[in-house]
């Protein structure tokens, strides 16, 4: 992909925690539109497993071309937001790849954004590109128009999904977010999603909880000798 059609192909990945070498469990941090990756890496330390257990977490925030992922809103038609949307879904796919090749199954990988962020987690299990552990999606819904029939989400058991929005979010409609939630578990995925009445356009606590909970169920497949 040229950098034409791949305009978030040369950013840079901010990396705390492990590295994909020594870890066995990656977290893919995605930032919202106008925010850079430095701000959704914090998230790392309010995610962050037990201490004492035994996962070791990868955590990796690629940084967006103009800290957006794409130019207009998640409910326009997709070819509005081309070619940087395919962008932005490849490289997730170069991320997930480069767990896979330093010799993690791409079930230890997990996706995790706010707002433009979330609706690209999201989007990217729907498309199925490469099988992850899961999403925890603040305040997202899937992208393109919710008037036109979409590809065909594949099986996604085994996958598993948190949606957080509240319900007088201006950016995210709580109706598309519960749309999504519920497109996702007719493929099969595990949802969990929750309304948050009287909330706008923010990070919660509770989802702060149930992402961390998520990010504990990364299976250990083949788990390597602990760092000494």
């Amino acid at each position: 992909m040229t950098a034409h059609l791949h305009p978030h192909g040369n950013q840079s990945v901010l990396i705390e925690g492990y590295d994909l070498e020594d870890a066995n469990g990656v977290v893919i941090l995605l930032h919202g539109r106008g925010s850079p990756a430095a701000n959704i890496i914090r998230l790392s330390e309010a995610l962050a497993p037990d201490p004492e257990g035994e996962q070791r977490i990868a955590w990796l925030a690629p940084q967006a071309d103009g800290n957006t992922w794409y130019p207009q809103r998640f409910l326009v038609p997709v070819e509005q937001n081309e070619p940087y949307l395919s962008s932005a879904l490849t490289k997730i796919d170069e991320l997930v790849d480069a767990a896979v090749e330093a010799g993690m199954h791409s079930r230890q990988v997990i996706l995790a954004g706010f707002s433009q962020g979330a609706c690209l987690a999201l989007e990217y299990v729907a498309r199925g590109s490469r099988h992850v552990a899961g999403v925890a999606a603040l305040a997202g819904g899937l992208i393109g128009d919710p008037e036109v029939e979409r590809q065909p989400i594949p099986d996604l058991t085994g996958t598993r999904v948190f949606i957080g929005c509240g319900d007088l979010d201006e950016h995210i409609d709580i109706g598309i977010a519960e749309r999504s939630a519920n497109r996702l578990a007719e493929a099969r995925a595990m949802v969990d999603f929750r309304r948050y009445p009287g909330v706008n356009h923010a990070i919660l606590d509770d989802e702060i909880q149930a992402s961390r909970d998520l990010v504990a169920t990364i299976p250990m497949i083949g788990p390597r000798p602990a760092v000494s």
